[in-house]
């Protein structure tokens, strides 16, 4: 039997409500970059902890730290070539990918940015995290929400995150960057509070957002952890190791879903599939 088309007097089904929550934060979070006050950069943003140099590199930890970044990035896109078909749909593969490319672009840019720390480097080290906000934003929600939603949310997150750090390097404004880094940070805690839809990736934002905001701290501390620790790690050089920790837990799904059992076109579960056997 055919279900019946949904009308204005239904209720509207789980996923159209959650597409709709979600066009709703998009909506709201655009708003405030574009009708929000001036939020100019600080006058000390280049000015890091740790000038140290070695072996000729300027900079040195704040330029190494970004490593990680890129071994996670290449490690992820080793994970997906090893992904049998079925096992994820192609919103959760599109959108790991691009996490995924976004680390190497982040490891590239943030490198390239802390080896000659000025406002020209920045932008490129911006860029970079944009491909990976786009494609972990996508990833939340096509996890949480579903398929569809991942593909729009990487899509919107691709093309506005640019035009942020563009309107940046044209204006001084720093909101519409805030607003795409710190708002869709909270957009993905919130989607972490939402269970995980039938046959996406088991992914553990919680465990995303706990890596990020260690991550944020250490940034905020720079100067106070490099002395705290007699000048020997700055809180800018933790933060990027914390930052790159964040891809652990995608990682760590990628890794499941490589030896999860295919039901019907969608990963299973072992423990799932245990008390169906039961």
């Amino acid at each position: 039997m055919n279900a019946l088309p949904w009308t204005p007097f239904a209720p509207m089904p789980r996923t159209a409500r959650l597409e709709a929550g979600l066009l709703c934060a998009a909506l709201a979070l655009l708003a405030l970059a574009v009708f929000g006050p001036m939020l100019p950069a600080s006058a000390h943003q280049h000015g890091f902890a740790d000038q140290r140099t070695w072996a000729g590199l300027p900079c040195a930890l704040d330029v190494l730290s970004n490593l990680p970044f890129a071994l996670a990035g290449a490690w992820g896109l080793a994970v997906l070539q090893r992904l049998r078909g079925g096992v994820v749909d192609a919103a959760t593969r599109a959108t790991a990918t691009l996490f995924c490319v976004g680390l190497l672009c982040t490891a590239l840019g943030s490198a390239w940015y802390h080896g000659r720390p000025d406002d020209a480097g920045l932008l490129w080290d911006r860029l970079g995290m944009s491909v990976a906000f786009a494609g972990l934003l996508g990833l939340a929600a096509a996890s949480r929400v579903s398929a569809r939603a991942g593909r729009v949310t990487a899509a919107a997150v691709l093309m506005a995150a640019p035009l942020a750090v563009a309107w940046w390097a044209h204006a001084g404004n720093l909101l519409p960057w805030a607003v795409v880094q710190l708002g869709g940070m909270v957009l993905v805690l919130v989607l972490a509070c939402l269970p995980r839809r039938p046959g996406a990736l088991a992914l553990n934002l919680l465990a995303v957002i706990a890596w990020y905001g260690a991550a944020k701290l250490f940034e905020a501390a720079d100067h106070a952890v490099f002395a705290a620790t007699g000048g020997w790690v700055a809180g800018h050089t933790l933060k990027h190791l914390c930052a790159a920790g964040a891809a652990l837990p995608v990682l760590a799904a990628l890794r499941s879903a490589v030896t999860a059992p295919v039901q019907n076109g969608a990963p299973g579960q072992p423990e799932e599939m245990g008390r169906a056997c039961a």
